[in-house]
């Protein structure tokens, strides 16, 4: 028990930093204003597969936190909620494919990819962009271009980073057995 908590623990630390960094220093601006290509998502599914979802939400709360935090001196609730959610729900759908167990197929990466599209649209096409007008009275218009850009490129992200990601930990997992 003590050996799994601690497991937990140092998953949870090194993806968190994991993603903090490449959130906060490998961000591509997109165009639309505070939203950017985002190489933490693809991290947050490897994570998530290796992990489950528990620890994915907690490494998205508190790596986007820490961006945050660091860039703008505070947090924004809304998108730190669909990050978190966003992690959870990933969590979800890789722990539900095992995604992580060294017999990874095309038929898993596309349902996991059919999975992590609905995760995107779920965070942050709806979530983020109605926590910004309930908490913030954002204006809608802006706020839902950025929740559709978010989706987008979080999507492209991880179809293809988080893919990549997958694949190369599973040729590694099947080495070692």
């Amino acid at each position: 028990m003590k050996k799994t908590n601690l497991r937990l623990i140092g998953a949870i630390v090194i993806g968190a930093i994991g993603f903090f960094l490449l959130m906060r220093y490998i961000a591509i601006p997109t165009g639309v204003h505070n939203t950017q290509i985002n190489f933490a998502e693809g991290w947050l599914s490897l994570v998530t597969a290796i992990f489950g979802p528990i620890v994915g939400l907690i490494v998205a709360l508190v790596g986007h936190t820490l961006n945050d935090f660091s860039r703008y001196d505070s947090a924004w609730w809304s998108w730190v909620i669909a990050d978190g959610l966003f992690g959870l729900l990933l969590g979800l759908a890789t722990q539900r494919l095992h995604l992580a167990n060294g017999t990874l197929t095309v038929k898993k990466i596309i349902a996991f990819n059919i999975w992590q599209l609905i995760a995107n649209v779920i965070a942050w096409l709806i979530i983020a962009p109605l926590g910004d007008i309930l908490i913030y009275g954002e204006p809608a218009k802006k706020v839902f271009i950025q929740g559709a850009t978010a989706t987008g490129v979080n999507f492209a992200t991880v179809a293809v980073f988080g893919t990549l990601l997958l694949v190369g930990y599973n040729k590694i997992f099947k080495l070692k057995n």
